[in-house]
C-alpha cells in the first residue's frame, strides 16, 4: 500500500514537473514559430520545413533506439538489476554510432537526390538549400548523441531535470528567433540553420554532463556484449521500422504536398505540424511520467496493475488533449490570426484536421508502450505500420488525380482510424486488455466527456457574432465546460478524491 501510494505521489509530482515544462515551452515556441516566419518569409519558411523533412524521414529511424534504451533500462529498475545498466548504455552508444554512419550515408546520397530532382525550390534558393540540408544533418547527429543520455533521465524519472532542460533549450531558441531580425549582411535562413545545429550542440554537452556525474551506469567504455548487443538491436530494429513508417507517412505527405503545390504549402503544412507537435509535447508529458512505471510493473510481474495504468494513461491523455483541443478546434481562424498575423493558404484546414489525428495516434501510445514492455513488438509492428504506410500510394493516387492538398491529410486521419482498432486487436492478443476492458474504462468515459464538451461551445458559436470579444468568452467558457465534464464525467469516484487531495497539498505548498 505505501509503494503504491509513493508510486502515485512521485507520478503526480512528475506529472506537474512537466506539465510546467510543458505550457513554459508552448508558450516559447507559438512565439517563436512567429517570429521565425516574419523573418524568414513564407517562402523560406516552407523551405526549410520541407528540407528538414527530408533530414527527419532518416532522422527519425534513429531516435526509436531512445524507446529500446529506455525500456530496457526502466526494466532492469524494475528487476532491481543494477549490474546491467552499464552494458546497456555503451551498448546503446555503439548502436548510436552503427545506425548513425548508416543514416548520413542515405542522406548524403538518396536524401541529395531528393533534394535536387523531386523537391520543388526555386533556382536562387537550390544553393542555400543544399547548406541548410548539410546543416540539419549535422544537426541530426549531435542529436542522436544526446539519446542515450535522455533514455538514463526518463528512466531514473528525474522529469525535473528533463523539464529544465527542454525549458532552456525552448528559450535558447526564441533567443535566436528574436536575433535574425539584427541580421543584415547573410542569408537569414543559413544563418539561422546553424544557430540551431549550435544549440543542438550545448545540450548535448549539458546532457552528459549531467548524467556522468549523476549516474554511474552513464559512463561510455568500448564494450561488445554479443546477446545484449544482438537483444537491443532486435528491439530497436521494430521499433525503427514503425518509426520509419511514421515518418514516411508524415514527411512523405509533406513532399507530395511540395511536388504537386509548391513550397507555400510545405509553409502551411509547417505551421500545422508546430500545433501538432505542441499536443503531442501536452500529451507527451502525462506519458512520459508514466511509461518507466508501465515497464516496471511489467518488470516486477504486477501485470493488473500495469493493464489499469495502461488503460488510465488512455483515458487521461484523451481528457487532456480534449480540454485544450476544442477550443483551438472551434476558433482556429481567430487564433492562427492573432498568432501568426499572415496565415499562408490551408492554414486553417491543415491544423483542424491534424489536431484530430495527433489526438487518436497520442492515446495510442499506452498501448504501445505496455507491448513494448513485453519485447513481443515484431507482429504489432509491422502490421501497424503496414496500414500507415498506405497513405503514400492512396495520397499519390488523389493528387495526381486532381485532388485538393488537405485530402492528404484526410486520408490520414482515416488510416489513424483504423491503425487504433489494429492496435488495440493486437494488445488484446499480447496483454490481454479486452475490448470490454477498453470500451468500458476508456471508451464510455471518454464519450461522456465529449457530448457536453464538444456541443455547448459549438452551440455558443453559431448563437453568438463573431467579435473578438464573444470569441474570447467561448475560449474561457470552453475551457471551463471541458474541465468540469472531464471531472465529473471522465473521472470514477477514487480518480476524484485523488486529484482533490493532490490540488489541495500543491495549493497548501505554493500558498
Amino acid at each position: 500500500m505505501q509503494d503504491n501510494q509513493s508510486n502515485n505521489t512521485r507520478l503526480a509530482k512528475n506529472t506537474l514537473l512537466l506539465y510546467g515544462r510543458m505550457f513554459i515551452t508552448m508558450l516559447i515556441s507559438l512565439y517563436t514559430s512567429r517570429v521565425v516566419l516574419k523573418a524568414l518569409g513564407v517562402e523560406d519558411y516552407g523551405i526549410y520545413n520541407v528540407v528538414g523533412g527530408v533530414v527527419s524521414m532518416f532522422s527519425m529511424l534513429s531516435s526509436s533506439m531512445i524507446v529500446s534504451t529506455q525500456r530496457f533500462i526502466s526494466y532492469e529498475l524494475g528487476r532491481s538489476e543494477e549490474n546491467k545498466l552499464n552494458k546497456i548504455f555503451c551498448t546503446s552508444i555503439n548502436i548510436h554510432a552503427l545506425i548513425s554512419v548508416i543514416i548520413v550515408l542515405l542522406l548524403e546520397t538518396i536524401g541529395l537526390w531528393f533534394l535536387y530532382y523531386k523537391l520543388v525550390i526555386p533556382t536562387e534558393r537550390i544553393s542555400c538549400a543544399f547548406w541548410v540540408f548539410q546543416i540539419s544533418i549535422l544537426t541530426t547527429i549531435i542529436s542522436f548523441t544526446s539519446f542515450p543520455y535522455n533514455a538514463i533521465i526518463i528512466a531514473h524519472e528525474r522529469m525535473s531535470i528533463f523539464a529544465l532542460m527542454s525549458i532552456l533549450e525552448t528559450v535558447l531558441k526564441l533567443g535566436i528567433a528574436i536575433s535574425l531580425s539584427y541580421i543584415n549582411n547573410y542569408d537569414i535562413l543559413l544563418v539561422y540553420s546553424i544557430m540551431i545545429a549550435s544549440v543542438q550542440l550545448l545540450m548535448r554537452f549539458l546532457y552528459s554532463q549531467y548524467c556522468n556525474k549523476n549516474f554511474k551506469e552513464a559512463s561510455y567504455h568500448l564494450i561488445f556484449d554479443k546477446a545484449l548487443f544482438k537483444d537491443m538491436l532486435g528491439f530497436a530494429g521494430w521499433n525503427m521500422f514503425a518509426s520509419s513508417a511514421t515518418v514516411l507517412s508524415n514527411q512523405g505527405t509533406n513532399i507530395l504536398l511540395n511536388m504537386f503545390f509548391g513550397p507555400v504549402v510545405n509553409a502551411a503544412r509547417g505551421i500545422a505540424v508546430q500545433v501538432q507537435n505542441t499536443l503531442t509535447q501536452f500529451s507527451s508529458s502525462f506519458q512520459t511520467a508514466l511509461n518507466p512505471q508501465i515497464v516496471k510493473l511489467y518488470a516486477a510481474n504486477e501485470e493488473d496493475k500495469m493493464k489499469t495504468l495502461v488503460l488510465k494513461s488512455c483515458k487521461f491523455t484523451y481528457i487532456l488533449l480534449l480540454i485544450i483541443s476544442i477550443p483551438i478546434l472551434i476558433e482556429t481562424d481567430f487564433i492562427l490570426h492573432i498568432w501568426l498575423g499572415e496565415v499562408p493558404e490551408y492554414t486553417i484546414v491543415f491544423v483542424r484536421i491534424m489536431i484530430v489525428t495527433i489526438i487518436i495516434e497520442m492515446i495510442a501510445r499506452p498501448l504501445t508502450m505496455a507491448v513494448e514492455a513485453t519485447k513481443k513488438i515484431r507482429k504489432y509492428k509491422i502490421i501497424t505500420s503496414c496500414v500507415m504506410l498506405m497513405v503514400l500510394p492512396t495520397s499519390y493516387l488523389l493528387l495526381k488525380n486532381g485532388s485538393d492538398a488537405y485530402m492528404v491529410l484526410l486520408i490520414q486521419l482515416i488510416l489513424s482510424i483504423i491503425t487504433y482498432i489494429v492496435r488495440l486487436d493486437q494488445t488484446k492478443k499480447l496483454i490481454n486488455i479486452s475490448f470490454r476492458m477498453f470500451i468500458n474504462n476508456v471508451l464510455i468515459p471518454c464519450i461522456k466527456v465529449s457530448i457536453p464538451s464538444i456541443t455547448i461551445p459549438i452551440v455558443l458559436r453559431l448563437n453568438l457574432h463573431c467579435t473578438t470579444n464573444t470569441t474570447i468568452i467561448i475560449i474561457i467558457s470552453t475551457f471551463i465546460i471541458s474541465i468540469i465534464s472531464s471531472y465529473y464525467a471522465g473521472l470514477s469516484h477514487n480518480e476524484r478524491y485523488f486529484v482533490l487531495c493532490k490540488v489541495k497539498y500543491y495549493a497548501q505548498k505554493l500558498f
